[in-house]
């Protein structure tokens, strides 16, 4: 009767195991026993010839001494079969000479299986693992030769986990060194054409943290990165997390969610082939790690493409684009290089926001929807605007960079206002027609004509600098205004700050105006000579800034059209014969494409 019961309670238990149940993360997870768990621990490390080998500390033999630390026999690593199902069986020792009396822990194989790298520590400290690397014996089936220590080992330092990626140039590991972020960090070392290690890395906080991270696997087309975390926001223990890899580059890792992990720990997660693999976990028995076969159904999704200039359809490297969230929560992040492109990990049926942040152009916001079930990658370039230099300030139209610095109580520019003036330079280069004037105004520490003097000085060597950058000198006049125009009129009382936003130099557009062609403009009027219609505010702005640069100071916004976009009107009139009459002349001096509008503004 105990026999049948206990039969009965492990079919159930199986069937817990392998029942499908709905997913986080848009990973579904259809986990099962493989068969071959015992009371000791059994953990999963990789495969060799078509063989599973396994981590166990099974009891071979009488006399198999026991490991103080972890009350179980020492740990050896066994070869078994793989059955159709996903189940094991036919456990045997892996390796004579690999196996030694020592405790062995994880191994992994380059991709030709000539070279393997293993852990194995002492039985006084058995918990303390070195990193070894060995070579198969040509012609052989199994005989390990040119055992060696890799150097970056060290005392009190424990190396674990190895794992050699798909294309054999990388081994990533988990390890306690000095520079750890927390416990045990993850790190990669190349390896290089002559089979020698280069210095290894720490994978650095987007993947490691305070808490322990270990057990690397890359995925073979080396896109992902799997591995178990203590550290980032779990069910408890270790969880499973993935990376993408792009561009060299790690990105937030995601929780492979519930159907996998649990309140407990779950280790050593690699992949068979493309739809199922092998885990560890303690789920059963907190002392004693079981081996679990587990087949995935994650429909793959990708966000990518490039990051451009709105005008000029260029490339912008460096640009920190972050994938959200419907409620702003930081999901992803990257930096584009020099090819501007982006690409993110997206689940099916979900709402995601796309920021970006580049220096020189606004801040970009894009709304993002995963419409599609099945397995695709859909493609968006994202097109910033550059941040206009040019802006009505005081109804003047003036060219806004960051203040200029100068020596304290000099005229001498400061080093870092080179910069903000080659800006200034940029926009007169590409406007040739701009005409400008320079403004320079001090604080009211000293007296009205010491700072008057100071402020013209200050004016000239700023115009000093424009002429020397190849700036005609004849767009260009300079005036210094002293204290006499402060921005915060605080007279005796001023804070530090209130003097440093006094000290400034401003840069005024002063550009023959076509304006003057233009007779009888009546702003209130209701007949508008029209310049362009705007989806967004945003160009609707830029085109009055850019009329204007080009002396149509009467250009203003007009509301919208029937159809919800933004109007641009080069001037508006009382009369519809005014406004033929300026339509004509626009059309003549700069737009053949104007169109007259009546429209009731107020």
């Amino acid at each position: 009767m105990k026999a049948y019961f206990f039969i009965i309670i492990w079919l159930q238990s199986i069937f817990l195991f392998s029942q499908p149940t709905t997913g986080t993360n848009g990973f579904q997870f259809d986990v099962s026993d493989t068969n071959i768990n015992t009371k000791y621990s059994e953990i999963g490390t990789g495969f060799f010839k078509k063989k599973l080998i396994m981590v166990s500390s099974k009891k071979i033999g009488v006399f198999a001494r026991k490991d103080r630390n972890t009350k179980e026999a020492f740990k050896e690593l066994y070869c078994v079969d793989t059955l159709g199902n996903g189940a094991l069986a036919n456990p045997l020792l892996f390796s004579r000479i690999l196996n030694t009396k020592n405790s062995e822990d994880q191994i992994s194989f380059s991709p030709d299986e000539k070279t393997v790298y293993y852990t194995r520590s002492s039985r006084k400290k058995s918990l303390e693992y070195k990193l070894y690397k060995a070579t198969l014996e040509e012609g052989s089936h199994g005989n390990w030769i040119n055992e060696e220590l890799i150097y970056f080992n060290s005392e009190n330092v424990s190396i674990e986990n190895p794992f050699v990626n798909a294309n054999g140039d990388k081994l990533y590991f988990a390890a306690n060194m000095p520079d750890a972020i927390g416990g045990y960090d993850i790190y990669v070392s190349d390896i290089n054409s002559d089979g020698t290690l280069g210095t290894p890395k720490n994978l650095g906080r987007k993947i490691n943290t305070t808490s322990d991270d270990k057990h690397p696997y890359v995925s073979k087309d080396n896109e992902h990165l799997f591995f178990a975390s203590k550290g980032h926001e779990g069910f408890g223990g270790f969880d499973f997390f993935v990376s993408k890899i792009f561009n060299n580059k790690y990105h937030t890792p995601k929780n492979l969610g519930s159907t996998i992990n649990t309140p407990h720990d779950e280790i050593a997660y690699f992949y068979a082939n493309k739809k199922s693999g092998y885990f560890s976990s303690n789920r059963k028995e907190e002392n004693s790690f079981d081996i679990f076969y587990f087949t995935i159904d994650h429909v793959k999704q990708t966000i990518e493409g490039k990051i451009l200039d709105i005008d000029t359809k260029t490339i912008l490297p460096n640009t920190v684009v972050i994938l959200r969230d419907k409620n702003l929560k930081e999901l992803d992040k990257l930096i584009t290089g020099e090819d501007g492109a982006y690409s993110f990990d997206v689940s099916p049926s979900e709402t995601y926001i796309i920021t970006t942040e580049k220096i020189d152009y606004e801040d970009g916001t894009f709304d993002f929807a995963s419409y599609k079930n099945d397995e695709t990658t859909y493609h968006q370039d994202l097109e910033l605007a550059p941040i206009s230099l040019i802006a009505e300030v005081d109804d003047e139209l003036q060219i806004v960079v960051e203040n200029i610095y100068f020596e304290f109580d000099k005229h001498n520019i400061k080093e870092e206002s080179y910069e903000d003036l080659d800006k200034i330079i940029e926009v007169l280069t590409n406007h040739p027609k701009i005409k400008l004037a320079i403004h320079a105004h001090t604080d009211n520490v000293g007296s009205d004509a010491y700072n008057l003097n100071l402020s013209h000085r200050r004016a000239k060597s700023t115009l000093n600098y424009l002429i020397k950058h190849g700036i005609s000198e004849d767009r260009l006049i300079s005036q210094g205004y002293g204290e006499r125009e402060p921005l915060i009129d605080c007279k005796n009382r001023c804070t530090k700050e209130d003097r440093q936003t006094n000290r400034r130099v401003e840069f005024v557009i002063i550009n023959a105006s076509p304006q003057n062609t233009l007779n009888k403009v009546n702003q209130t009027g209701d007949y508008h000579v029209m310049a362009g219609s705007f989806s967004t505010e945003k160009n609707c702005t830029k085109l009055i800034n850019q009329l204007k640069l080009e002396g149509f100071i009467s250009a203003r916004k007009v509301g919208k059209s029937k159809n919800g976009l933004f109007q641009v009107a080069y001037a508006s009139y009382e009369s519809k014969s005014e406004a033929r009459k300026a339509l004509e002349t626009i059309r003549i001096i700069s737009n053949e494409k104007a169109w007259l509008n009546y429209k009731k503004l107020n």
